[in-house]
């Protein structure tokens, strides 16, 4: 048995417990204080000062505790370094500020002898002062005064402008102080090796001698180009070779800014030079400058020897490139310039380091893309310049292919395309076919894998396509032959993507390698976008129309039914479709059709995919194709609106094809209520046209059966949904009832719609029948609205207009002050119709 002491021994037992957890709790509060004094900095002790002290009394130290660890006072020696630099900076602005208004103030009140003695003076002083103060380790301060000088001696170098060398240019004097003042403040930063910055001032400095030099001397553009080149030499050696981190940083800024100003310089020369011979000197400086950029990425790091390969092979393309160019016509440019932007793959051979060798590559690739930028616009207006034959449909084929293209494009400024998209796709049919000898070419630089290959077959396929396309539009054959071979070539595309998707049943995402893949996607995209625009292209004539759209339609199923990959298959198949579509609505147009009466017509292919799915089942195919399908309906359903008898025969037959679907049972939930909704709608629209004004007598003799049927159905089946059931019956004359009885003045029909919804809804509340209870009360509601609308209007024509505000606000707060009980009543009522069959 378990013992339980009195009442007093246990409170006595408890009181003792809370007195050592008491104590317990005082100890670790002590200890903790000490470790984090013991935490803080510690200040330092004299040199004679003991080790060890006695700690203080509450400050952490238990017995059996050495006297070594106790905690000792922690005050910073000085101000934090954030607050010395503002101090420093506020004197050295202070001191500028005053030197500035001595030199531009105080300068005429005084001598010559006085002026000079005392800006001697003072900046002799300033740049004495940081030896001293670097022997007592006051670096920060050292650094200000150094500052100050620098300012100090801009000053000076003005004051012997202003004062002794007054009819000097200007330019040539900045030049000559410029060299002076990078002399002096690299001897002063090399002798004072501790400040940082002394020698970045150097290099900036360094910057302006030249450049400045040759302005003064009225040089041409070439001799200013080659001051900036050796100025960027200067900095990129500098950069290599210099110390400290900011002398590297302002020289590699002086490098890109003197460099890139020495390229552009060249490159405008070499491009407006009138000969072969006038380009050879902008040449020689842009060969020149792929030299030092090249020299420089031999010994820069990696990520700075790739920049500095691709600035060795852009300058020494821009250079050969700009002789070559200057000796052929204009439309050869273009062309000259690719080639020796191709010339730079033989790097892959030379003996370069790792980093200026890809850079070099890059510096290839970068002038392939620049050329294929400049042949894309005119692949592109041969495969959207036919869109303008939209407008003029069956008008009569064009004289040539350039005709049918509209005259927007300067064909004879794009002559040479086709040879720069030609050379582009060669090369990368020929890497996409020897790849394996090309990745070994290649291995010292880089190690391409299984997507490049896929990239370099994806490019080929593009480009060799737009390169017979812009051919044929650039020798102007004519327009039949235009459109033969743009159907070839999708033909063309159709196989290549069919043979590309065969390798991997997956697809092209599910395909292992890659390479053949990104082929047959490309290839896909090419065909249908190939398709698109020969489908524009022959609407110039009939024939042409018939025959492009008749090719297309085997072309596109052949390929569905060829292919194994599910996606390719879906897309050829959904094009044929498409295509199909487009063949019924020329075949009306041939038959003079206006457009409502050809709707009908075009119902055609829908019917076609609903018994195509019916035959696919569950194939993955079967679903895109029927929502082609569809597609083609809709636009059937747009054509037949402008006419209601047409367009309730439409509605009819598209409720027929989706009926028709709907025996599948994996269509059956989907396509029966499209169906219902269908045959009610050509029901309304069929009495709108008739303007009947009693449709009761056509839908009732329809709702009755409809009721009957779904009786029978939830007798047999009694877990059917009551929408199934009832819903179409009851929509097939509630519905049509409600859109008369809100235009009917009198008031015998609204009165007995609103008795029927009544009734129709006690009866779904009282079976829980969902349809009946929703139908029904939406209708009575709708109907009892139009019956009080005249006098609801009248009652807020009469009350006041600030009340109508005020009682939507009421609501509103009578709503947020019962939010959480509004929630559980709308999850109960969604819970209760959820309930309801």
């Amino acid at each position: 048995m378990e013992h339980v002491p009195p009442p007093a021994e246990e409170l006595a037992l408890l009181d003792r417990e809370l007195a050592q957890l008491d104590a317990r709790r005082a100890h670790l509060l002590t200890r903790r204080a000490w470790l984090v004094s013991a935490l803080q900095p510690q200040a330092p002790q004299a040199p004679n000062a003991p080790r060890w002290h006695t700690p203080p009394v509450g400050h952490g130290w238990a017995p059996g505790q050495p006297w070594s660890a106790a905690p000792r006072s922690a005050k910073p020696s000085g101000p934090p370094r954030s607050a010395q630099n503002v101090l420093l900076t506020l004197g050295g602005l202070l001191l500028t500020v005053a030197a500035i208004a001595f030199t531009l103030v105080s300068w005429g009140s005084m001598g010559i002898g006085g002026r000079s003695a005392v800006l001697a003076l003072v900046t002799l002083a300033a740049l004495a002062a940081p030896v001293v103060l670097l022997r007592r380790k006051l670096a920060a301060t050292a650094e200000a005064l150094a500052a100050l000088a620098l300012v100090l001696t801009l000053l000076d170098v003005y004051a012997v402008h202003a004062v002794a060398a007054p009819d000097a240019d200007g330019l040539t004097f900045t030049a000559v102080a410029s060299a002076v003042l990078a002399a002096l403040w690299a001897a002063y930063g090399l002798a004072l090796g501790k400040l940082h910055l002394p020698l970045p001032a150097a290099v900036f400095f360094v910057q302006w001698p030249l450049l400045l030099g040759a302005w003064a001397a009225g040089a041409p553009a070439i001799v200013v180009g080659w001051a900036l080149l050796v100025t960027a030499t200067v900095d990129g050696a500098i950069a290599l070779w210099g110390k400290g981190l900011g002398v590297r940083v302002t020289a590699g800024i002086g490098l890109a800014v003197m460099g890139f100003a020495a390229l552009l310089t060249g490159l405008g020369e070499s491009l407006t030079a009138d000969g072969p011979l006038g380009a050879v000197l902008p040449g020689t400086l842009l060969l020149t400058a792929a030299v030092a950029a090249l020299a420089g990425a031999w010994r820069a790091p990696n990520g700075y020897a790739q920049v500095g390969g691709v600035v060795a092979g852009l300058a020494a393309v821009a250079a050969l490139g700009g002789v070559l160019r200057a000796a052929v016509p204009g439309t050869w440019h273009v062309p000259v310039y690719l080639l020796c932007g191709l010339a730079l793959l033989c790097v892959v051979r030379a003996p370069l380091p790792r980093g200026a060798g890809r850079g070099v590559l890059a510096a290839a690739g970068a002038v392939v893309a620049g050329a294929l930028l400049w042949a894309v616009p005119p692949v592109a207006a041969v495969l959207l310049g036919p869109v303008e034959l939209v407008a003029e449909v069956w008008a009569g084929a064009p004289d040539g292919f350039r005709g049918a293209l509209g005259e927007s494009m300067l064909w004879a400024e794009s002559a040479t395309a086709p040879v720069v998209l030609a050379v582009v796709a060669g090369l990368l049919g020929a890497a996409y076919r020897w790849w394996p000898s090309l990745v070994r070419v290649a291995a010292p630089l880089v190690t391409p894998g299984a997507a490049a290959r896929g990239a370099a077959g994806a490019g080929a396929v593009a480009l060799g396509w737009g390169t017979l396309l812009l051919a044929a539009a650039v020798l102007g054959v004519p327009y039949p032959v235009a459109v033969a071979l743009e159907t070839v070539l999708v033909a063309g595309l159709l196989l290549v993507a069919v043979r590309g998707a065969g390798d991997s049943p997956a697809g092209p995402a599910g395909a292992a390698g890659g390479g053949r893949s990104a082929v047959a996607v490309t290839a896909l995209v090419a065909a249908v976008g190939g398709a698109v625009s020969v489908g524009l292209l022959s609407l110039a004539a009939e024939a042409a129309t018939y025959a492009v759209f008749g090719a297309l339609v085997v072309l596109f199923a052949g390929a569905a039914l060829r292919t194994r990959a599910v996606v390719e298959q879906a897309v050829f198949a959904v094009a044929a479709v498409v295509w199909g579509t487009v063949l019924t609505g020329c075949a009306a147009r041939s038959l003079e059709l206006a457009p409502h009466e050809a709707a009908p017509l075009l119902l055609v292919v829908p019917a076609v995919t609903v018994l195509l799915g019916a035959r696919l089942r569950l194939h993955p195919v079967a679903l895109p194709v029927e929502l082609a399908g569809a597609l083609g309906a809709l636009v059937a359903v747009g054509l037949a609106v402008p006419d209601a008898p047409f367009l309730a025969l439409v509605l009819a037959l598209c409720g027929v094809l989706a009926a028709g679907a709907a025996v599948r049972p994996e269509r059956r939930p989907a396509a029966g209520y499209v169906a219902a909704v269908l045959f009610v709608a050509a029901t309304w629209v069929r009495l709108a046209a008739s303007e009947v004004s009693a449709p009761e007598a056509y839908t009732l003799p329809v709702t009755v059966p409809a009721l009957v049927v779904g009786v029978l159905r939830r007798r047999k089946d009694p877990e059917a949904s009551s929408w199934t059931a009832y819903g179409p019956g009851l929509a097939a004359t509630l519905l049509p009832s409600l859109a008369v009885a809100w235009t009917d003045p009198d008031w015998v029909r609204p009165l007995l719609l609103g008795v029927a919804a009544l009734v129709i809804t006690l009866l779904g509340a009282k079976y829980r029948l969902q349809a009946l209870l929703l139908l029904g009360g939406a209708v009575l509601a709708l109907d009892t609205l139009h019956e009080l609308a005249p006098y609801v209007v009248q009652v807020a024509g009469a009350l006041p207009r600030w009340l109508p505000p005020a009682l939507a606000g009421l609501l509103l707060l009578a709503v947020g002050a019962t939010y959480e009980q509004r929630l559980r009543d709308a999850r109960k009522l969604k819970n209760l119709l959820g309930r309801m069959r």
